[in-house]
Parts: C-alpha cells; sequence; structure tokens
C-alpha cells in the first residue's frame, strides 16, 4: 500500500497543520452545532479530503448506540464501502444530468446510518447549470443529508454556493510540520534518511503533505536517503545559485550571470521557482530597508523588473532567455554602489554576520537563569553590571550550552518544561506523562491512557513541547509518545473506566 494512504488521517489527533479548522469542528461536533453544508478550500495535499471523511464518520454515527455498528461504520467509511457515504469527483461528473441524478436520489431515507454524507470534490469543475441544480438542495436538504464540498480554487465557486456552506480554509503546511510527520513515517518504516533531504521534500512540495509523503515513498527502496539523491529526483531548488547572482549582481559580471543561468538549465531547476526564490530575498530586503529607515528606490525598481519577468515568463517560448534578459538589465541599471552592497549581500555571509551581531537581550538573560534553577542570589549576581561584560552577556547561555542532555537532567528541568507548554489542554495531558528514556535526541515520555498520548504527539502540540526543551538544551530533541507499559494491570484497570468516553471521543476526533 502506497504510504499516503496507509498514513492517511483516520482521526482528528491525526490531521496535520490545520489546527483552527479541527478545533471548530471538534467543538461543533461536540455540541451538536455542525451544519448541513461544508467547503473546504486549499491547496492540494493539505487535507480537504481526509478531514471530510473524518468529519463523515462523526455525521454517520450521531445517535447510534450500538458500539459494534458504530465500529462497522467507521471501518465502513475508512474502506469506501458504505452506501450512505457518496465520494463525487466533480471532474468526471460535472454535468446538470449527474447533479440532478444526485438531487433525485436524495431523496430516500439512509440505509445503514442516520444520515447520508456527499463529498464532492474538485466541485469547481461543475458547469454553471450544475451549480444552479445543486443550489436549492444546498439552501434546504433534508435533514438527514450533509453536503462537504472540497475545492483548490475557490474563486471559482460561486458567491451563492459560498454563502450556503460554511466556509473552511485549509492552509499551506508549515515545512516543520512537514518534517516532522516524515520523520515520523521514517521511523515507523525503517527508512534512513538525513535532515537536509527531509527539509529539501519540504520545501519542494510547497506545503502539501501529500506530496511530500509520495516522495518519500518513491525513494524508500534506497539504503540511505541524502539530500544529493533528493535532488537528483526533485531537481534543484535553486537556493545553492542565489548567492552566485548576487556575487555577480555586485560586480557587474554579465558573463558570470549568463553562466549561472545555464548552469540552472543544465541541472533541471525551473525558471520560474527560481525567480521566485530572487524575489522572496529581494522582498525580505526591502522589509528590512524599510524598518531601518534606508533608501528603498533601487530595490522597488530591482522588484518590478523580477515581477515583469515572471509575467513575461507564463508566454515566453524561452523561460531561461526571460530570466537572462532581467538580470542584465538589473545588472545594467543606474544607482549607487553604497546601495547594491546592501541589496546584493551574498545570503550566507548575511546569516553570519546576524548571527554574531545577535546577543541575548536582559529579559532572556533572567529567563534562563530562572530556567536553571538559581537562588535569588545567583540573579542578583548576574544582574550587578561587572567589567567583563562580554562575558556576562554570554554567561547565561554557555551555562545551558554546557548542560549535557541525559534522563537525570531532564527531569531536574522537567517542571519548568510542563509549565513552558501551551495551550492548556497540551500542558494538562503532558503532566500526565512520565520521562521514560533519553536516548541521544529522542525524548520518550510516557502516558497512562492513550488520549492523554495522542494529544501530546500530535505535531503541533509536540513541536512545542521540542521547542521548549530545545531552549534549555540548546540543542533540536525529539519527542516520542508512548503508551505506559510500566503501570500494573490493577491501576490499569483503575484507569480504564476512567479515560473509557476520552478514548472513545479521541478515536473519532
Amino acid at each position: 500500500m502506497a504510504l499516503y494512504r496507509k498514513y492517511r488521517p483516520q482521526s482528528f489527533n491525526d490531521v496535520v497543520g490545520q489546527d483552527h479548522i479541527v478545533t471548530t469542528l471538534q467543538q461543533a461536533a461536540e455540541q451538536d452545532k455542525l451544519a448541513h453544508a461544508y467547503l473546504f478550500a486549499g491547496s492540494r495535499g493539505t487535507g480537504k479530503t481526509s478531514v471530510a471523511r473524518i468529519l463523515a464518520k462523526i455525521l454517520m454515527i450521531r445517535g447510534i448506540e450500538d458500539e459494534t455498528l458504530q465500529k462497522q461504520i467507521v471501518r465502513g467509511v475508512e474502506e469506501g464501502n458504505i452506501v450512505d457515504l457518496l465520494e463525487i469527483d466533480a471532474a468526471s461528473n460535472r454535468g446538470i444530468d449527474d447533479i440532478r441524478s444526485l438531487v433525485e436520489k436524495i431523496q430516500f431515507s439512509p440505509v445503514v446510518t442516520n444520515a447520508k454524507v456527499y463529498i464532492i470534490d474538485e466541485v469547481h469543475m461543475l458547469t454553471k447549470e450544475a451549480f444552479n441544480a445543486l443550489l436549492k438542495t444546498l439552501e434546504e436538504p433534508p435533514p438527514y443529508a450533509y453536503f462537504i464540498l472540497a475545492t483548490t480554487e475557490l474563486n471559482k465557486i460561486p458567491s451563492t454556493i459560498q454563502s450556503r456552506c460554511q466556509c473552511f480554509p485549509f492552509r499551506a503546511i508549515r515545512e516543520e510540520d512537514i518534517i516532522q510527520r516524515l520523520q515520523f513515517i521514517a521511523d515507523q518504516e525503517g527508512i534512513a534518511i538525513d535532515r537536509d533531504a527531509l527539509r529539501s521534500i519540504a520545501h519542494h512540495v510547497e506545503g502539501g503533505l501529500r506530496d511530500a509523503i509520495s516522495l518519500l515513498d518513491q525513494m524508500r527502496s534506497l539504503k540511505k536517503i541524502s539530500l544529493a539523491e533528493v535532488q537528483e529526483r526533485i531537481g534543484g531548488v535553486g537556493h545553492e545559485y542565489i548567492d552566485e547572482v548576487f556575487a555577480a549582481l555586485l560586480k557587474k559580471d554579465t558573463e558570470a550571470l549568463l553562466q549561472t543561468v545555464s548552469k540552472l538549465e543544465e541541472n533541471g531547476v525551473p525558471t520560474e521557482n527560481f525567480l521566485r526564490l530572487l524575489l522572496a530575498v529581494i522582498r525580505k530586503r526591502l522589509h528590512e530597508a524599510v524598518e531601518n529607515k534606508k533608501p528603498i528606490k533601487e530595490i522597488v525598481k530591482v522588484l518590478d523588473i523580477l515581477l515583469d519577468a515572471l509575467r513575461d515568463l507564463r508566454i515566453s517560448p524561452v523561460p531561461a532567455l526571460v530570466l537572462e534578459s532581467a538580470l542584465l538589465s538589473i545588472c545594467n541599471r543606474d544607482e549607487k554602489a553604497e546601495q547594491d552592497e546592501e541589496l546584493f549581500a551574498v545570503e550566507e555571509k548575511k546569516k553570519k554576520e546576524e548571527t554574531s551581531a545577535k546577543k541575548p537581550t536582559e529579559k532572556e538573560k533572567k529567563k534562563a537563569e530562572k530556567k536553571k534553577g538559581e537562588s535569588a542570589e545567583e540573579e542578583k549576581k548576574e544582574e550587578t553590571p561587572s567589567a567583563a561584560e562580554p562575558e556576562e552577556t554570554v554567561k547565561p547561555d554557555a551555562i545551558v550550552e554546557a548542560r549535557e542532555v541525559s534522563l537525570e537532567n531532564m527531569q531536574e528541568v522537567w517542571g519548568d518544561i510542563v509549565d513552558d507548554t501551551h495551550p492548556p489542554s497540551v500542558k494538562m495531558s503532558l503532566k500526565n506523562g512520565r520521562l521514560a528514556a533519553v536516548m541521544g535526541t529522542k525524548v520518550t515520555i510516557a502516558f497512562s491512557s492513550s488520549f492523554h498520548r495522542d494529544t501530546v504527539a500530535k505535531a503541533e502540540a509536540s513541536h512545542t513541547v521540542e521547542e521548549v526543551m530545545e531552549r534549555l538544551f540548546k540543542r533540536h530533541l525529539r519527542v516520542e509518545c508512548v503508551l505506559d507499559q510500566g503501570q500494573n494491570d490493577e491501576e490499569n484497570g483503575t484507569e480504564e473506566h476512567t479515560v473509557n468516553l476520552a478514548e472513545a471521543a479521541a478515536e473519532i476526533f
């Protein structure tokens, strides 16, 4: 089975990067305030269909007391063989006749469950007539009928349809969340992959988790997946050529610019992707200039040239020629040399300068001192100015840097980790866990119930815990959540009744 199907979210706890949607739907389900029509909009691979199926499970088991029947319905939805759930691909069923047939069948009551759920994927592909035929049913559906529409192009959905649905925007998933999910899958499947390779995949898919998992699946047969292996299969994204272009622009070296564009072509880097990268970097320089109250006239000129090139690129028979023309135009414009020094500063050099210039503030120093548990007397000593001020400034960080990652040291600051974790629901679940082991950079937390384990194991929650640990130990640590196997049978038996309802809810939510 393909990895993206094997690891498709089956409950709201498995959904990555869409907490704003999951929380709303969970609370609506708990309060029995679910609507009859939903519209999920977002780019591909962000979880629209997966969330639609999870929501369908909740709708279809409402009011059913028989647990066996509930499990059968949930299994039927997951396997796609339950008659009361209809998934329609609007790309191939887009005409008015298809929608009329759907409207006719909706008059019949559900067969197995208490609800009939219609998931219409790529709904923007419906014709104008088909939308009109659907309109009245969306406004006044039978009490047992529910519609979940999914689209990648919200602008093509008529406003009359949108106004009859609850609209949820699915965001592009953050790179860190994608990396964390890919690492989890790689650990489960025994796939050896470098962190840089994971980051390259996450950047390439532009927020689409399904595409990222498919790429990982494509390369899983390799003994070890390295950055070079990933770039061979997806092509370089162009980051490595930004510095070359900036250096050539700074020296006004037109020959070097043309050679760099040739390298891009030879290595299969899409011209449009590289132009977008250049625009992103120049835009960042624009924001820095505005923040520091520096002249922006030349930066705006460069942005205009690149934006014109991006527009021309889509109709040009030779994309690389458009890029060459834009870079040469930037190179030959009239500007002051000192402005170019700022504008075309090499990225690597700029990053190093920013890193070396960054010093901890007094507030950060006090927070670091508090976390390492120093006494009030020691804190006072740190705040007192001394002749060796530079050494004092970095002293707290140096102490934290020296902390060894071990089970004993982790236990010493466990209270601080719990206190700094947010939101409160995650903090509460974390309090119910215990440190089980520390192996290298992996911190294993054991929980007495699957409900608390799943709450902390959720991508957003575990990322928060990892950030707190990273602040204390000055290195990236990975959290692993497991069920506590050390509990004896009596403890498990006593607790089973207490968390039974919560665990039952977690299976759905």
